[in-house]
Formats: C-alpha cells, sequence, structure tokens
C-alpha cells in the first residue's frame, strides 16, 4: 500500500509552492521550515486557493522568522484579516518570536519541542516535522480521515473515532520518505478522496478500500449529528466624517483579539434594548438603520444590525482610529466587521 500510494504521489502529488517535491529534492532543492510552519497555519481551517496569496504576501513582507518575528503585532494581524480564526495570528507572531529570539531563528525538527510552540498542536507538529525535516510522522487532517474511515468503513461516528483513525495511520505512515508520504495521503484525501464524487478508477488504494468494495464510499466518514449553532445578536455603529470611518480595537483575549471592528454592543442571546443601543451609542444621533449583516463562526452566528450616522463636528473619540474609506481594505478588518463596513457605507451610497 505504502509503495502504490508513493507511485501515485511521484506522478500525480500536487505541486503546492511551499512544497519540496521529489524531483525538486533530485535537483537539490531543500525545504525551507518557516515557509512550511507559516502555511500550515494558514493552511488550518482554509483552503490552499484561498490560503496561498496570503502565504505569498508574507513571504515577500516577512522573507525570515526573524523579520516575522520583529514586525508589530498590528501588522501582522491587519495582514491576517480575512483569513479567520484570529487566535491563529497571534499565535502566529507569538511563535515567530520564540524561534526568532529564543531558539536562535531555527525551527526545531523534534517533536515535543515543536508541541512546545505557540500555535502548533498535534496535527500541524506532525505536518512540519514530516514536510520540513523528512522525519517519520503520522499527519491526520480531516482529508486522512476520510481516506481512513473510507479505507476500513469505520463504524464509529467523529469525533468518537479520532483516536481509532490516529491508531491506523501511525501504523501505516511510511518510515522511509516519510516526508513524502504524509503529503501523499494528505493529497490522496483532497484530489480523490473527495466527500460526494470520489474518483475511485485512479485512486491507488482502491484495491484495498472496503468501502469500494462495498459501493458506499460516501457514506464515510461518519459523523455525529451536529446540534443548530446559537445566535447572538448585536449591533455596530457605522460613524463616518470626512471619507473616513471611525474604527477601534478589540480586547486583547477573546473572539476577534486584538482585531480592529465597527464598535458595538455586546453580542448576547436577545435583540439589544433600547436602553442599551443609547448606553453603548458613541453619540446621540438619528441612527439610520442599514440592516443586518450574518456571519458564522466556529460555535455561534451571529446577526449584527449595522446603525449609521455622521459624526458631529465637535466630536471626539477617547479610542480609535479614523480609517479611509478608500483604504478600507487596509484596515486589517476580520470578515464580520468589513461586511458590516461595507453595508454601511453601500446604505449612505442609495
Amino acid at each position: 500500500m505504502r509503495a502504490a500510494l508513493l507511485d501515485w504521489y511521484d506522478r500525480e502529488g500536487r505541486s503546492l509552492p511551499w512544497r519540496i517535491r521529489p524531483e525538486d529534492r533530485a535537483a537539490g532543492a531543500i525545504a525551507d521550515p518557516y515557509a512550511i510552519w507559516l502555511s500550515e497555519i494558514m493552511l488550518q481551517q482554509t483552503t490552499v486557493p484561498h490560503a496561498t496569496p496570503y502565504w505569498e504576501r508574507f513571504l515577500a513582507r516577512w522573507p525570515q522568522v526573524k523579520d516575522l518575528a520583529a514586525a508589530p503585532r498590528e501588522e501582522v494581524l491587519a495582514a491576517w484579516a480575512g483569513l479567520g480564526y484570529y487566535a491563529r495570528a497571534r499565535n502566529l507572531h507569538a511563535c515567530a518570536q520564540v524561534v526568532a529570539f529564543e531558539l536562535g531563528g531555527a525551527f526545531p525538527s523534534d517533536l515535543k519541542a515543536l508541541l512546545a510552540l505557540p500555535g502548533v498542536g498535534d496535527y500541524t507538529a506532525n505536518a512540519i516535522r514530516a514536510a520540513a525535516f523528512d522525519q517519520p510522522a503520522s499527519v491526520v487532517d480531516g482529508n486522512v480521515e476520510r481516506v481512513l474511515t473510507r479505507l476500513v468503513r469505520m463504524p464509529t461516528p467523529l469525533p468518537k473515532a479520532k483516536p481509532q483513525i490516529k491508531a491506523i495511520a501511525a501504523k501505516l505512515a511510511s518510515p522511509d520518505r516519510s516526508g513524502d508520504y504524509a503529503q501523499a495521503i494528505m493529497d490522496l484525501g483532497a484530489t480523490l478522496c473527495s466527500p460526494k464524487s470520489p474518483d475511485c478508477a485512479a485512486c491507488p488504494w482502491s484495491g484495498w478500500c472496503a468501502a469500494k468494495a462495498e459501493g458506499d464510499q460516501t457514506r464515510y466518514p461518519l459523523k455525529e449529528k451536529k446540534k443548530p449553532k446559537p445566535v447572538r445578536l448585536g449591533a455596530c455603529f457605522h460613524v463616518v466624517r470626512e471619507g473616513a470611518i471611525w474604527l477601534r480595537r478589540r480586547p486583547e483575549t477573546g473572539l476577534l483579539g486584538a482585531m480592529m471592528e465597527v464598535p458595538g454592543t455586546e453580542w448576547s442571546e436577545e435583540t439589544p434594548s433600547d436602553a442599551e443601543l443609547a448606553d453603548a451609542a458613541p453619540f446621540k444621533a438619528d441612527w439610520r438603520e442599514a440592516g443586518q449583516v450574518r456571519h458564522v463562526f466556529t460555535h455561534f452566528a451571529l446577526e449584527l444590525d449595522v446603525l449609521c450616522a455622521t459624526a458631529p463636528a465637535d466630536w471626539t473619540p477617547d479610542e480609535g482610529v479614523w480609517a479611509p474609506v478608500r483604504d478600507l481594505k487596509e484596515a486589517g478588518l476580520p470578515s464580520v466587521m468589513m461586511k458590516a463596513a461595507k453595508l454601511g457605507l453601500e446604505t449612505r451610497l442609495l
């Protein structure tokens, strides 16, 4: 099985900008642990097409880990805006500082040392160990889970099946060409063993696949029924003045921590009352309702009412910044706040 997968990878494996393929290695190319670590952090909860432009911009701006470590965190957060899961960006910066200032700029290859880095969990540590250092590692992401549950027709649903899947993955992992094998099995899930339309005719493991033999590939992996996500409600105040929008930095900890925001109320299970809106509003005004934006986070959905007003000439906010509307994309707003900012601007143009 290992040999069949590696043969397929040699022929069909993806060419990714951070990846050293077998032919690259034969030509003398050497993996860059910094570039690989950066790609792995970005690819958590994000697709390759979406993450690649960010990866390219980060490397162009901060070509070495010491450059990223020395950058102001606010700049890193702003450059990350749009990738989501913003705790990753805070951990990214913290990890860069540990590697640059405490480890002499060199990423460790030891699994325990990798796991000690901020923002590096079991999957990421193993992926870095395999791809950057060609060390034995068992890499299990969502794609690998799908491949392996189909391979054995795993009767246990996710997430309960995760320990069993990891045990199977560890048993199958190749001691030779460890990095290529880890990337090959991830590619298999990403390209052929897709969720809805697996290309079993092209799969190097089709002859060993129990689900293929039974014809029920798309049934796996089994998953526990998800509970409906709770909904939180709130409002934000879209304030403009002379071609600029007022933005504020969120608290250091918590969801969207240290990111810029369109200031507003707390998020709760109930719609803010008139009294709560009046208390949260930055100044008294005839606030115009622009509409509502909705954004889905991991554990809940958020619905934000967007209220618009022009700042009085004598109003001076105690905090925040005035960001030029023409440069809104450079303001470092997370996706939900960018939605709110754009909705307010569109309403004003009506």
